[in-house]
C-alpha cells in the first residue's frame, strides 16, 4: 500500500522526470509469511506496483528498483537486520533489479545494537558484505546507523568510514605483474631473512598497503602506554577532532545570494500546488 506522501512523491518527481528509488519494507514474520522466498516475492510485487505506476505518469522515467527486506526476531517481535536472511533478501533483489535492467538500491551498516559494539560490528558486516556481492549499485544507511535506525552514532560513523575506507580499497582490485610478483626478492632474501630492507619493499613500503586512521595495532604494552583506548574511544576522540576543525568551504557571496532566491522564489511558487493533479 502507498500512503498519500509517497504517492504525491511519484507523481511530483515522476512527472518532473527526477529519479525515484523505489524500495518496499518488508519484514518477513510480520508483514509478510514468514518465509523469506515468500517475502522476496512480495517485495517484488510491490516495487514492480510502483514502478509501473512511475512509468503512467511518464513513460520512461527513470527508476531505481529497491529491496528493505529483512526478517523479526521471533523472540521479541522486533525487526532483525544484519541477518543471513536479510543478506540473501538482498541478494535475490539485486538479481531481480538486473533482470529487470533497473539499477539496485540495497543497504548497508544495518544491525540492531543499541552502542557501536561488537553485535554492531557484526550486524553491520552482514548487511554491507552482502551488498558489495550483490553489487549493489547505491547502498542506504552505509554509516552510523545503530538500533534499528532509531539511533545515529559519531562513533558509529567514524568506525563505518573505516570499514567502507577498506571496502573500496579491497574493491580496487590486486594488480599482478612481473613487478608485484618480485620473484627476484624471493630469491635474493634467503631463509630466515627479512624483508624490510630489500629495494622493492623501500620504493613501496608508504603506499603499499591500506592505510587505517581508525585501528589499533600497536603491541600490548604500547597501547597500554597511550591510554589503553578502544575502538569506541578512539572513534570518539575521532569525530570530536573534526568537528572542532571544521571550516566550512567558501562560496561566492554572489553565488549564495542567487541560491538563496532561487529557493525562496521555487518555495513561493509551490504553495498549494495540487500534486495529485
Amino acid at each position: 500500500r502507498y500512503d498519500d506522501r509517497m504517492l504525491g512523491g511519484m507523481f511530483a518527481f515522476g512527472r518532473a522526470g527526477q529519479i525515484l528509488i523505489i524500495t518496499p519494507f518488508v519484514l518477513a514474520g510480520a508483514m509478510s509469511p514468514i518465509s523469506i522466498a515468500s517475502a522476496v516475492a512480495q517485495q517484488n510485487a510491490e516495487a514492480l506496483a510502483g514502478i509501473a505506476f512511475v512509468q503512467l505518469l511518464r513513460p520512461g522515467a527513470p527508476v531505481i528498483y529497491g529491496g528493505f527486506t529483512s526478517n523479526i526476531d521471533m523472540k521479541t517481535g522486533a525487526p532483525a537486520f544484519g541477518t543471513p536472511e536479510g543478506a540473501w533478501a538482498m541478494a535475490i533483489g539485486a538479481q531481480l533489479a538486473r533482470r529487470y535492467n533497473l539499477p539496485y538500491r540495497g543497504s548497508g551498516s544495518l544491525n540492531t545494537a543499541k552502542v557501536p559494539d561488537a553485535q554492531a560490528s557484526y550486524e553491520t558486516m552482514w548487511t554491507t558484505w552482502p551488498a558489495i556481492l550483490a553489487h549493489t549499485n547505491f547502498v542506504m544507511h552505509a554509516t552510523g546507523w545503530l538500533d534499528g535506525g532509531l539511533t545515529v552514532s559519531y562513533e558509529k560513523i567514524i568506525i563505518d568510514t573505516e570499514s567502507l575506507a577498506m571496502f573500496q580499497s579491497f574493491l580496487g582490485g590486486l594488480e599482478i605483474t612481473p613487478e608485484t610478483l618480485a620473484l627476484d626478492m624471493i630469491h635474493e632474501v634467503p631463509p630466515g631473512g627479512h624483508h624490510f630492507g630489500t629495494p622493492h619493499t623501500q620504493a613501496r613500503y608508504a603506499t603499499a598497503f591500506h592505510p587505517t586512521f581508525l585501528a589499533d595495532r600497536q603491541n600490548l604494552e604500547t597501547w597500554q602506554q597511550h591510554g589503553a583506548l578502544d575502538t569506541q574511544q578512539r572513534a570518539n576522540r575521532i569525530w570530536k577532532q573534526l568537528l572542532g576543525e571544521y571550516a566550512a568551504p567558501p562560496i561566492d557571496a554572489a553565488v549564495e545570494q542567487e541560491l538563496r532566491e532561487f529557493v525562496e522564489r521555487r518555495e513561493r511558487e509551490l504553495v498549494g500546488v495540487e500534486l495529485y493533479s
